[in-house]
């Protein structure tokens, strides 16, 4: 038994292609299949089965594509409630994928009808997790419906441990969710694999030996999630499509101009830097590339389902549209180039202050607002004395709670805030954008709220 990881680290998932030198069977694939078909090509296996372990929150599955072009067995929960055909999978199950044996387990908690797969070579074992058991914690709970989330929480707790039973403590490990994305809870390691035997000592839904404790923490510790998330689950159900990956023309100047001025959402995406000191007014920023979590950004702050035209350079617009297709942001539009006045020579340029604490602490006055675009929880563990908080994903729908004057806005790292400031200036407001990080702003003088237990 062999096993492909395939990452995916715009959304923090992996997906994994199983083989034993001649069929392979896939699991959890993104909606860009073409990463799989070439994985395949490449060890020269044919995929005879594809599974899914859940119907996903955070991206469109590339399963029922993947399966249909390879004349796959498509494996998806008997209990489902799918708008297409599939090979229907019930706990205890056992699948044959040549020489491996896939039993299906029944682990409830991420979903109410998640399940696990445990494949054997009748030497080894791997453990194909999805969201339930994680490195080092497991999949939320919170994404069903607030009524279900004790319950499930309950059942992830359960899950976790019938899945170290039911598997050998040397069998790997392999979950979809924990490397970054919003789907894991607790404190997932971050760590690149591990085993069964190493989770049972340091997975806190199998260290902890109260489960009402082990509930009210996970629940506790649940923060804010991608709005967009509601609309994978149900585009999962009715069996997603092949992902359009192809540029489109770039647009005219002209064309550009009118959607600038109609108002339309045109996204830049060049760096924040040259963003800030030169951009097409009305235009807002979401930098792709280097670990901006563009996709998860976009897909949370934008409104859902309208018009979007990417502005870059060919490379980017390419590879962004990839990642978007992923959350079922299909067939934005694009103009093609990184020199504003080039694009668009009748339309009007903008810019703002681009600044780090130094300036903040020396340059802000009195009655100027100091913004902070974190989360909730990020606010509540530490923040500036003074600031007022607005996630970054609330701000469209809240421009009006921010007081008039000259806003300056900070978030951890520079990336949210550039985004922010760029909505506040498209709405109009005087903005200064504080680009640095949150962790040096004490060093720097900034004044810390008290802390209250």
């Amino acid at each position: 038994m062999d096993v492909i990881v395939i990452e995916t680290p715009q959304l923090g998932d992996r997906s994994y292609l199983v083989h034993d030198g001649a069929v392979a069977l896939v699991i959890d694939p993104q909606r860009d299949t073409d990463r799989v078909d070439a994985v395949a090509r490449e060890t020269g296996v044919v995929i005879t089965h594809v599974a899914e372990t859940h119907l996903h929150n955070d991206y469109v599955t590339g399963g029922y594509e993947l399966a249909r072009a390879h004349g796959a067995q498509y494996l998806v929960n008997a209990a489902d409630p799918v708008k297409f055909d599939r090979e229907p999978v019930t706990d205890g199950q056992v699948i044959q994928v040549g020489n491996l044996s896939v039993t299906v387990v029944a682990t409830p908690g991420h979903t109410h009808t998640h399940v696990s797969y445990i494949v054997s070579d009748g030497t080894t074992e791997a453990v194909f997790s999805g969201g339930s058991l994680l490195f080092g914690s497991v999949g939320r709970t919170d994404l069903v419906a607030a009524t279900d989330t004790v319950g499930l929480t309950h059942d992830q707790y359960a899950s976790a441990r019938r899945l170290v039973h039911e598997a050998e403590h040397d069998a790997a490990l392999f979950p979809t969710h924990g490397f970054g994305s919003f789907c894991s809870s607790g404190p997932a390691t971050g760590a690149g694999s591990s085993t069964i035997g190493e989770q049972l000592t340091a997975n806190h839904a199998l260290t902890d030996a109260d489960e009402e404790h082990f509930v009210a923490d996970l629940i506790a510790n649940l923060t804010a999630y991608p709005s967009y998330y509601a609309h994978m689950a149900p585009a999962n159900t009715q069996g997603p499509g092949p992902a359009n990956l192809q540029v489109p023309e770039s647009l005219d100047a002209a064309e550009l101009a009118r959607r600038l001025a109609d108002g339309e959402w045109v996204v830049d995406l060049r760096n924040r830097v040259a963003f800030s000191s030169n951009h097409l007014q009305g235009a807002v920023s979401f930098e792709y590339g280097n670990g901006s979590n563009f996709t998860t950004y976009l897909g949370w702050v934008l409104p859902w389902n309208e018009q979007l035209t990417l502005v870059g350079a060919h490379a980017d617009v390419e590879d962004a549209i990839r990642d978007l297709s992923r959350i079922g942001i299909d067939s934005p539009d694009a103009a093609i180039g990184t020199e504003p006045h080039a694009l668009a020579p009748d339309a009007p340029v903008a810019s703002y202050p681009r600044v780090g604490w130094t300036e903040l602490l020396r340059d802000r006055a009195a009655g100027d607002v100091l913004l902070d675009t974190r989360r909730t929880d990020e606010f509540g563990d530490s923040h500036l004395l003074g600031a007022m908080n607005v996630p970054l994903h609330e701000l469209l729908s809240r421009m009006d709670d921010i007081p008039a004057g000259t806003i300056w806005v900070h978030c951890g790292s520079g990336y949210r805030a550039g985004v922010a400031a760029s909505l506040l200036q498209r709405a109009g407001r005087d903005v200064v954008h504080v680009d640095a990080s949150f962790g040096d702003a004490e060093a720097a003088g900034l004044p810390m709220a008290e802390q209250t237990v």
